[in-house]
Order: C-alpha cells, then sequence, then structure tokens
C-alpha cells in the first residue's frame, strides 16, 4: 500500500530546516513527518506531498524529491510546483491548489497511491479535488480550524474585511466544509475537539459532530527517542551545566516549561508556588525561558508580546520574596530539554500545565515520558490523558487549587511518574498513532463513500457574513 500525505504548506527536509521559525513551519509538520515514518516502519510505502520551492531564501527545498535516511525506502518527500517558484505562506495558496492537484496526478502518471491523508484546510481541499477528479479516498486532518481562529480573533462585521484580506476566512471555511463532507473519516486528537470543533456553527450541514462513523479519535504521539528515561547525548552536559548554576541541587523542582501565552496561564501557577508556604518549603521552582538566562536584566531582549506575559510574573516573584526560590532554565533544543526534564525527575520533580484551555496536551506528555509527575489543567485534552489518574487534574483558575494539586504530586513522586510513564507507552507513541491512522485508512479503502458536494468552489462569504451577522447581534 502506498499513501500520500497532502502538505501543501510549510515545507520538509531531512534536517527539518526552519522548523518554529515561521507559522507555517510548526507542529503540524512534526505531526505528518512523524506519522509518516512511524507508517514506513509499519512496511507502509509513504509519500509526504509539498510544495516545491526554488527560491534564493529557501534553498532547502528545490529538489522534486528527497528522503529522510533513517527510511529511504519507504518514505519520499515529494515536492510539486505551483503559484509559481517563491515561497508563497498558506494564506496565499489558494488559487494555485487545483494547479498543485494537477502536478500531483502529472507526478504519479495517473497511477495515484491507494489512498491520501489531507492535512489542515488546503490539504484537505486537495483530498477533494483529488476524490472528483479520480475517485481517490482520503481522510482529513485539521489540525486547527479556521472558525476558532475567526472568534478568537473576534471577527466582526466591522474588522471582517481586513482579516479576510489577511487570513482568507471565506476560503478557509468552505475547504474545511467540504473536506468535512467528502472525507472517509476525520481525525482529531481527543473526543473534546471533536465535539467542541466541529459542532461550530459555520459547519453545520457539512459533518455531525456526534456521528461516530464519521470521526476517528486519534492522539498524536511523543518522540520517544528524545523523551524518555534512558540518558541521551546531552544528558552529561545539561547535568554538569545546571549542577555549576543552580542550588539545593537534590531539591524537588516545580517545572513550568510553556511558551509565554497568557492562554498558558504561567502566572496561576508561580502564583500557586508564592502563595504556598508548604510548597516553598518542600520544592524550588524551575521556570524554563527560551533564549534567556537571568530574565530579570534581559527582560527587554524579550519580543513585546512574550514581555508583557513574562513582566507580571517577574513582578509577582519580586514581590512576593521567592526571588531566591525560583530558577531559570534555557533549554534551547527539545534534546536539552528532555535531558533537563531527566535531571530534575531524578530528583523527584512535577511539571505543572496550568493553561486556561489546552486542546491536546503534549507537552505533559513529554515531562512525563522523562520520568517527571505531572499536574495539569482540567480544561481541554488533558481531562482525557490523565482520566485514568496517571496525572493530577487541576482548576486552571484557582491557584490553590493547582498548590493543592503540586503537593499531592510530591507526595507521591513515584507512583505518579510510573503511572504517566505506562500511559505514555501505552497509547501515546507515534507508533500507536500511526496503527490507528492505518485502521482508519483500511476503512476508507473499504468504503464506497462517492462525491456528495456538487460544488468545490472556495467561496464561504455568504455564510461567514450571516454568522457574523448573528454573532453582533
Amino acid at each position: 500500500m502506498r499513501i500520500g500525505f497532502l502538505n501543501p504548506q510549510g515545507n520538509f527536509d531531512p534536517t527539518d530546516s526552519h522548523w518554529t521559525e515561521h507559522p507555517d513551519f510548526g507542529g503540524q509538520l512534526v505531526y505528518v513527518k512523524e506519522v509518516g515514518l512511524a507508517l514506513a516502519r509499519l512496511g507502509i510505502e509513504v509519500d509526504i506531498l509539498t510544495r516545491r520551492i526554488k527560491d534564493p531564501d529557501w534553498p532547502e527545498f528545490s529538489e522534486p524529491v528527497t528522503h529522510y535516511d533513517s527510511e529511504r525506502e519507504r518514505l519520499r518527500i515529494v515536492r510539486i510546483p505551483c503559484g509559481g517558484d517563491l515561497f508563497l505562506a498558506k494564506e496565499a495558496l489558494w488559487p494555485y491548489l487545483k494547479e498543485w492537484v494537477a502536478g500531483i496526478a502529472r507526478f504519479y502518471d495517473s497511477r495515484l497511491p491507494d489512498f491520501f491523508t489531507g492535512h489542515y484546510a488546503d490539504g484537505g481541499y486537495a483530498g477533494v479535488v483529488l476524490k472528483q477528479q479520480y475517485a481517490s479516498g482520503f481522510t482529513f486532518t485539521g489540525h486547527s480550524l479556521g472558525a476558532q481562529k475567526l472568534d478568537k480573533l473576534d471577527m466582526n462585521p466591522a474588522n471582517s474585511k481586513a482579516l479576510e484580506a489577511r487570513f482568507h476566512f471565506s476560503r478557509r471555511i468552505a475547504a474545511e466544509r467540504l473536506s468535512m463532507r467528502e472525507a472517509s473519516r476525520i481525525i482529531t486528537s481527543t473526543g473534546q475537539e471533536r465535539v467542541e470543533q466541529y459542532a461550530h456553527p459555520l459547519y453545520a450541514s457539512a459533518v455531525d459532530s456526534g456521528n461516530d462513523e464519521r470521526f476517528a479519535v486519534i492522539p498524536p504521539g511523543v518522540n520517544t527517542r528524545i523523551f524518555c528515561t534512558e540518558p541521551g547525548p546531552a544528558d552529561q552536559a545539561v547535568a554538569a551545566s545546571l549542577a555549576d548554576r543552580l542550588p539545593d541541587l537534590e531539591r524537588p523542582r516545580i517545572v513550568i516549561s510553556s511558551r509565554l501565552d497568557e492562554k498558558k496561564n504561567i502566572l496561576g501557577a508561580v502564583r500557586a508556588y508564592c502563595d504556598s508556604a508548604v510548597l516553598r518549603q518542600r520544592a524550588r521552582l524551575a521556570l524554563y525561558l527560551r533564549d534567556v538566562d537571568d530574565p530579570f536584566g534581559q527582560i527587554q531582549n524579550l519580543p513585546p508580546g512574550e514581555r508583557s506575559v513574562l513582566e507580571p510574573i517577574l513582578h509577582l516573584i519580586d514581590g512576593s520574596g521567592a526571588r531566591g526560590d525560583v530558577d531559570f532554565v534555557n533549554a534551547t533544543s527539545q534534546q536539552i530539554l528532555a535531558a533537563s526534564y531527566r535531571f530534575f525527575a531524578q530528583r523527584g520533580s512535577v511539571f505543572v500545565l496550568s493553561s486556561l484551555y489546552e486542546p491536546f496536551g503534549l507537552a505533559p506528555i513529554e515531562a512525563g515520558a522523562c520520568g517527571l509527575a505531572v499536574v495539569a489543567t482540567r480544561n481541554g485534552g488533558p481531562s482525557e490523558i490523565f482520566a485514568d489518574g496517571s496525572g493530577v487534574l487541576v482548576d486552571p483558575a484557582n491557584p490553590a487549587a493547582i498548590a493543592e494539586g503540586i503537593a499531592q504530586a510530591l507526595t507521591d513522586h513515584a507512583g505518579y511518574a510510573e503511572r504517566i510513564h505506562q500511559r505514555v507507552y501505552s497509547t501515546y507513541t507515534w507508533e500507536r498513532t500511526a496503527e490507528s491512522y492505518l485502521a482508519a485508512i483500511e476503512t476508507g479503502c473499504r468504503s464506497t463513500r462517492t462525491m456528495r458536494s456538487n460544488s468545490i468552489a472556495l467561496d464561504a462569504s455568504v455564510r461567514l457574513k450571516r454568522y457574523l451577522a448573528r454573532r453582533g447581534e
């Protein structure tokens, strides 16, 4: 069997060039790469189909075909040109997706892969076009949906023209609706994602979020080659660096490692620590800040958005007299991050994720895979991940509840660490993700689901205007 991953935005190469440096080079690419590699290890032939770029500013993506060294025989990165040679952000790709699909057909000389899996709205729409023109089947993984983004941006009749010009929501919503309607299965990371996101009014009549036959809940995995309890190549150097910089090495740490974003509610977790004499007596706080060693002296080096999140945190630490109880850790790579987790896990430490809402929750799984006990928000994906008691779930809006959960995890660190470790390897590895994908794809191959859409035009402007008008009432 050959499976084609449809991912026109961003790009892929053997060294993961530009990942995390551009909005189109984020977690979606990690997901596609890891599922593709895991499927290849299962003996499946995989093509990751993306866009060919011949741009001096993006020189890594000019070759039509390349490979990952670990799976050269079964996995190819296939780059199909469309929309000219230069790099285009995902918002600019919509007019060229049919051209991209035509290029895919030419590449295979019309002998297409047995099945496709479309990622994000643009990859999903490519799946729709392939289904219409070649009767190819596909699954759809949205990763994020346009309806939630426009709500988050507070799109309304007054600002809709500007936001539409930037994000092309009318095209994105249309592509998502078509993808939901035509895919053999819609893949979500959690049941909560399915219920909350796909039930949005903008997707009414495209999909019924209560229809089990239309969905497959498949959690993403952890890279257990990096996030594990076995020492890695960076451990010795990381341990030496931490030992040289940090006081009270044998005391447990309360580990907070989230990006500086208000939604992550780092301030709530720091307040839980600063307000608790019990926690301050039992453990130190370890706050991870990328590219910053001393935030009190280097905060001006951060972008304004991150600075606005960090300033009240530092003010709270200073004002509560906890400055001497807080360590700042600068982890500049996943390898260093995992090594530091293992260092702190050996000292009975606890990882805390206090987001106001967390769609999935990969970070606490990564921490748990390295041996840390986990305290996580009860809002969102963690409520499913830790429903078995492998982590402590807390109300992120209540600092006292966060503190109580941390104390509970510190008291039974060994038990929680063992339970989350078992949970990771039973459910949250890329091998498990790939096995579930393969099951959904094999079901899709047996499906006789025909085209339901008379038109595949990318225009949901009327629907969007009606929604915004009702929302503003």
